[in-house]
């Protein structure tokens, strides 16, 4: 087998706006549908897609509402078969789950000392549990064959994936490095198996859109 043979071509992509975004939601595992902005920013990644003549073998989606429904835009412009996988679902937000920002911050306080060991809101999961899930959902994908592969998931396991993938443990205090997911930002980044060598090649990529938020 040839060494272009042993990559993993893989891009992570975080779903477009929901509404629960727009409304500043706890999301979690709560199942929000996008807003039309958010439909017109898949869509607008999928014709940039389209353009640049991307290519995917396999296309793996979180089953929530945000990210299925961003999976399906992009796979309907580029003709792909889709799979949906719920380790790629977002943290599970505990007892703020379902609540406005303002309205679960009132109710659970932030501790004055962070633990990335302890629940999340009481029985959500914490930072390890959440780091732990992503490096298991990244053995998963390294477990089938080399190829290209999109992964579309939440910006709290992604963020957890990347720390995965470059070996950043979750630290308290929210301290150490954080990997920002913009809404149908994407991360891409090369797996040669032969090796056990990571490449990242880019992050936060939003193009398609940054023009429409300034």
């Amino acid at each position: 087998m040839s060494k272009k043979d042993m990559r993993y071509r893989i891009i992570f992509l975080r779903h477009a706006e929901s509404v629960g975004n727009a409304e500043g939601y706890f999301q979690g595992q709560d199942d929000f549908p996008l807003t039309e902005r958010g439909r017109e920013q898949a869509n607008a990644l999928a014709a940039r897609w389209f353009k640049e003549k991307r290519k995917f073998d396999y296309a793996i989606s979180s089953p929530l509402s945000r990210t299925r429904e961003t999976a399906e835009i992009v796979a309907e412009k580029l003709q792909l078969d889709l799979e949906f996988d719920p380790i790629w679902m977002e943290r599970h937000n505990g007892a703020v789950t379902g609540l406005k920002h303002a309205e679960g911050r009132k109710r659970f306080p932030e501790p004055a000392f962070r633990n990335p060991y302890a629940d999340f809101a009481k029985n959500g999961e914490g930072d390890w549990a959440l780091f732990l899930r992503a490096g298991q959902a990244l053995k998963k994908i390294l477990s089938r064959k080399p190829g290209r592969y999109l992964i579309v998931s939440h910006g709290g396991l992604l963020n957890q994936t990347i720390k995965a993938i470059v070996g950043v443990a979750p630290h308290a205090n929210y301290q150490g490095p954080q990997f920002r997911f913009g809404n149908t930002a994407f991360a891409q980044l090369t797996y040669f198996s032969d090796a056990h060598r990571w490449y990242v090649e880019g992050l936060n990529d939003q193009n398609h859109w940054r023009n429409h938020d300034e």
